[in-house]
């Protein structure tokens, strides 16, 4: 008797914003075997108009997803049979989209953050409890060759216990900027960089040193970016936005008509629900904060000490792990220099090497360092794969979309894990409001962080 073919899993998308691209050619391409697109919604019909064309251009034989708006996400998961919800939409809507799937009979893949406030937390979690389904949290920075290497140190014992962390990480002002253009300048819809952007980073020392954030205090502000800072620097008028002819030669300046991507999703579909994409990045309204630094304790006994700024003139971060029998210190730079061309506009330096020069002193690279107690440094290598985040990206779905198989790194993260980064986020946002500690504990997320954890770290 022939064997029967494997069902696919059915897989339905909510926001199709630029990150659901990397979703949508996953099902569609590499994995096609073991998914199946069958539905997506969002709020802007032109956007689904621009994935809809794609998918043709780009993967003709898929079969093009049912449409359905964002309200009726009980009824496509029913008349789709919808067995996993990727959810892609602005971080506010993650908690409500996720409860809603898992309580209408599928699972969900969020895309980080899980949530922005407790009151997200608690919704996913009362969620979770009552249908007993599955939340995977897309953590691609976990899957990254680099983090993973430096994680497989912590976890071999070759520094000890883990005692202290140290991690800064700077955005440049391409990069960081770009975050007080869009949606996420908004607190109340993005939980700001803290939760945002953050999150990513508070999973990986989570991560790294296997153990829970306990209490923790934040310090920061709006200091670059924004109105009132452009005036103190002498700023003068500004146009509100960047995708016009009064913007050009201006390098804080985004002009969508320049990026056939951006200018589909958004520039052209505006008329559908007003989101501008290239608001100025000193105009009026930012309610984010753009310099933060925080102080994390964890049950473990570690302290965290954390920084993360803005409006850097390159981009990367430093990591340096202290135990009771040495040092493990990452190096990442994603990006030596921002620099703009005659005419002001931001160019890719490895494409313009006419204007780095040759005395270039912050090539773009990454390297671990492990140093023990009474010995000199020992570089650990660290192997890239294909594709973005050094193979990461491609490890990632793979997972997702082939299943985990065995991993002794834990790379796969499901709400706990979720919970547990934006614990910290939110207890930083609830800091610099009350200008106090903040005990994770009393934020009330519904569940308890450190069930399923044994012995926290590695002892020797």
């Amino acid at each position: 008797m022939p064997a029967q073919p494997t069902r696919r899993t059915r897989y339905a998308l909510i926001g199709t914003g630029h990150r659901a691209r990397m979703y949508v050619d996953a099902i569609a391409g590499e994995h096609a075997e073991a998914a199946e697109l069958v539905a997506w919604s969002d709020v802007n019909p032109g956007r689904l108009d621009v994935h809809e064309a794609r998918l043709r251009e780009q993967h003709p034989t898929a079969a093009i997803p049912h449409r359905y708006a964002p309200d009726e996400l009980e009824r496509m998961i029913a008349e789709e049979a919808v067995d996993r919800v990727v959810v892609t939409s602005p971080d506010a809507t993650h908690a409500g989209y996720v409860a809603r799937a898992l309580r209408a009979g599928a699972d969900a893949v969020v895309e980080k953050p899980l949530t922005t406030d407790a009151d997200g937390c608690r919704l996913i979690t009362e969620a979770v409890e009552a249908t007993g389904r599955n939340v995977v949290v897309t953590f691609n920075y976990r899957y990254s060759p680099r983090n993973s290497a430096l994680r497989e140190v912590i976890a071999s014992g070759r520094i000890g216990r883990v005692t202290s962390v140290h991690f800064e990480w700077v955005l440049d002002t391409v990069h960081g900027a770009d975050y007080f253009r869009r949606w996420h300048r908004q607190k109340g819809t993005s939980g700001g960089l803290l939760v945002h952007k953050s999150s990513h980073h508070f999973d990986l020392v989570n991560w790294w040193i296997d153990d829970v954030p306990r209490r923790v205090y934040a310090s920061g502000g709006l200091r670059f970016y924004g109105a009132e800072n452009a005036a103190a620097r002498g700023l003068g008028p500004r146009p509100e936005r960047g995708s016009t002819d009064e913007a050009a030669g201006d390098p804080f300046a985004l002009d969508m008509r320049r990026d056939p991507t951006l200018k589909a999703l958004y520039y052209d579909n505006e008329s559908h629900d007003g989101y501008r994409r290239d608001r100025d990045v000193f105009s009026e309204g930012i309610t984010i904060e753009d310099n933060m630094a925080v102080v994390v304790d964890y049950h473990g006994g570690p302290t965290l000490t954390y920084s993360l700024n803005a409006h850097s003139p390159w981009e990367g971060y430093t990591v340096a792990v202290n135990g009771t029998e040495g040092r493990a210190e990452l190096t990442v730079v994603e990006r030596g220099a921002c620099l703009v061309d005659g005419a002001g506009v931001v160019v890719d330096p490895s494409a313009n090497p006419h204007l780095v020069g040759e005395h270039d002193t912050r090539p773009t690279g990454e390297r671990l360092l492990v140093q023990r107690h009474w010995e000199t440094a020992q570089e650990v290598a660290i192997v890239n794969g294909t594709g973005g985040h050094g193979g990461g990206d491609a490890l990632l779905l793979h997972d997702l979309f082939r299943g985990p198989g065995e991993d002794p790194l834990g790379r796969p993260a499901g709400y706990l894990d979720g919970l547990r980064s934006v614990a910290v986020g939110i207890a930083a946002n609830t800091s610099l409001e009350q200008e106090r500690p903040v005990l994770v504990a009393d934020l009330g997320l519904g569940a308890d962080l450190r069930a399923g954890r044994g012995d926290l770290q590695p002892r020797r």
